[in-house]
């Protein structure tokens, strides 16, 4: 049978039960504008029933407050974190997108591409008119210069907002490895509390926070188990949290973490002839090898990647035809039609790393060989042995050979190409009009250097000029067979960056050939009439299907339909942001209309169960003083 004061310690359970409701509702109200504040609820159950052993059996014992809960649902906030990822990508691609279809812009305010060229041609136009005129040439030798520069200038930028691009990169991982440090400390925060049976609501919100800026920098996947002493089978209260990032690499694991680090790219290691030197790598903190190129790192560490190193899945691809195991040399067939052009070739001048297969080397050099017979094209690799852990075998024959990644995105190195290709193009054709044979004015056609005459050319890291020689006596040999160094003179030397007119050219405009025939009047512009076709006809020059004069409308379109579809993604994933946002606030953000509704609830509670300890208070005053039943 229960106590004579059973019913008062009944309704004392009541008025702690209405506190703690009262106290949570307050504490909701007071972190209603808490960014990441999870809404709390006081967790009530029926306290166990007392045995009476009388007729009616059992007896209520009032209300017990069992926990102090977080309103959260894991299903949102996954959706929150992958479209995070998804904007997080978007965003800084459109911001970089946007830098570089500045960079290629042609308006009234910004001089670009046509206007140059237009010039230049206008120029040629007028020295056509008077082909002897000093003063005509100086102009178009000039305006000529004006079209270098416009190349040097746009490919100068493109570096550097390579070279920004790397930076933010470093700048990004050094945010994941301090977000990773921060959430082991909560993780190890939150155990210490919850071992002792409370929950750690409030260092679990700030933990979600974190999670929440994590996945807009990589794909972020979250577990929790629960820790139990398997000796006893009970649950300890702690809990295992591990995050996985980048496509289920381990980030943190309760505790523990690992970090991230940027290692500089030596200069042999190099992947595309025009990448900025020191371009970071990035390894785990236990010598475990990141994969840059994983399609599932997510976020805007994935977005940097892609604009820094994209190429539109054009990189380097062959098989491996031949291993010459004493000179180190490995012949690769080529498989992809845009390598069979050498204006299109992108391989480091200064050697990098080939994969043969699952095997990793470092190439010093390299020959490019075209067959114009059997129309096949070969790249033979010269394998630096001082370098790398892999051991150069017959066994590598017949494997894929592939340098650097193929990354289907069209980031800086892509335009850089873009660059080349046209320069390189376009000098060749330009430059094989002006010395055909018997062109005059100028150095004439000079047998042993038939270069002399021509007008571009690329300037070395030694500030001279680099010749085409090697080029046109392979071109002019009558051997069916095309082989170029990287070392050769060749136009693969000439890049974007380095365009330049030829040096004395430049000094002395009247060296400039405007004709062929040496007992032809001046008059004569046979060579000028020549060069004017270059401008509209695509049987002369040709780019990507257009006339030279369409370059800038092909490459501008590829920069403002990136960032037009980043745009596009940005706004999307924007929508889609508030969108689950407002779902996951109505799960766990604090309304204050509920608020009120519960401040009222808990009150009236908190009321009655006064009401009723007073009225017990009564019962047990007369119940003592007047009936002695206490004495």
């Amino acid at each position: 049978m229960p106590s004579q004061f059973f019913g008062l310690n009944t309704a004392y359970t009541g008025l702690l039960a209405a506190n703690a409701g009262l106290n949570t509702t307050a504490n909701n109200i007071s972190n209603s504008e808490t960014k990441g504040y999870s809404r709390q609820q006081a967790v009530q159950e029926a306290n166990r029933a007392l045995r009476t052993y009388t007729s009616y059996g059992s007896a209520g014992a009032g209300v017990d407050t069992i926990a102090i809960e977080r309103i959260r649902d894991e299903f949102y906030d996954s959706k929150y974190w992958d479209n995070n990822t998804r904007l997080g990508s978007a965003d800084i691609k459109a911001y970089y997108t946007k830098s570089i279809e500045n960079y290629l812009q042609d308006t009234d305010q910004i001089a670009g591409f046509n206007t140059a060229y237009n010039l230049m041609f206008d120029a040629l136009e007028e020295l056509q008119k008077n082909a002897g005129n000093a003063s005509a040439k100086s102009q178009f030798v000039m305006y000529s210069q004006s079209l270098c520069d416009y190349f040097n200038g746009v490919s100068g930028q493109l570096s550097e907002l390579q070279k920004d691009i790397n930076q933010e990169i470093k700048d990004t991982v050094s945010e994941i490895n301090s977000i990773a440090e921060r959430i082991a400390t909560l993780n190890k925060q939150i155990n210490v509390i919850e071992l002792t049976g409370a929950r750690a609501n409030e260092l679990r919100d700030k933990r979600a926070l974190l999670i929440d800026d994590l996945s807009q920098y990589v794909d972020v996947k979250t577990t929790e188990m629960p820790i139990k002493d398997t000796a006893n089978n009970l649950d300890t209260g702690a809990t295992r949290f591990i995050i996985e990032i980048a496509g289920n690499q381990l980030l943190v694991d309760n505790t523990d973490f690992r970090t991230l680090s940027c290692e500089a790219r030596e200069i042999n290691e190099t992947i595309n002839q025009c990448d900025e030197q020191g371009l970071y790598e990035i390894e785990w903190n236990d010598s475990v090898r990141f994969d840059l190129y994983n399609p599932l790192i997510g976020g805007k560490l994935q977005g940097l990647i892609e604009l820094r190193d994209g190429n539109n899945t054009e990189n380097f691809r062959g098989t491996v035809e031949t291993v010459n195991v004493t000179e180190g040399i490995v012949k690769v067939k080529a498989t992809e039609d845009y390598l069979f052009d050498i204006n299109k070739c992108t391989l480091s001048q200064h050697g990098g790393k080939i994969s043969l297969g699952s095997e990793e080397y470092y190439y010093s050099d390299w020959t490019y060989s075209y067959d114009k017979d059997t129309n096949e094209c070969y790249y033979e690799f010269k394998i630096d042995k001082n370098y790398g852990e892999c051991v150069l075998s017959p066994s590598r024959i017949g494997k894929d050979a592939e340098v650097g990644p193929s990354i289907d995105y069209q980031g800086i190195p892509y335009y850089q190409e873009q660059l080349n290709e046209f320069v390189r193009t376009f000098a060749q054709t330009f430059n094989q009009i002006l010395t055909q044979d018997g062109a005059v004015d100028g150095y004439g056609n000079d047998a042993t250097d038939p270069t002399k005459n021509a007008l571009f050319r690329g300037t070395d890291s030694n500030g001279g000029q680099i010749g085409y020689e090697d080029y046109y006596n392979d071109l002019n040999d009558g051997d069916n067979v095309i082989s170029i160094t990287n070392s050769s003179s060749s136009y693969y030397r000439l890049t974007a960056a380095n365009f330049a007119i030829n040096h004395e050219i430049a000094m002395d405009p009247k060296l400039f050939a405007s004709r062929t025939g040496a007992t032809d009047g001046e008059s004569k512009c046979d060579i000028v009439d020549e060069l004017l076709t270059i401008k509209n006809d695509k049987d002369v020059f040709s780019f990507r299907g257009g006339s030279s004069s369409e370059f800038l409308q092909a490459v501008l379109s590829d920069a403002a339909l990136n960032a037009a579809r980043a745009n596009s993604s940005v706004k999307y994933y924007t929508t889609m942001e508030n969108v689950i946002n407002n779902q996951r606030i109505s799960v766990f953000g604090v309304d204050s209309d509920e608020e009120a509704v519960s401040l009222v609830k808990y009150k009236n509670a908190y009321d009655l169960a006064s009401k009723m300890i007073q009225t017990f208070t009564e019962i047990y005053d007369r119940l003592i003083l007047e009936t002695g039943v206490g004495r």
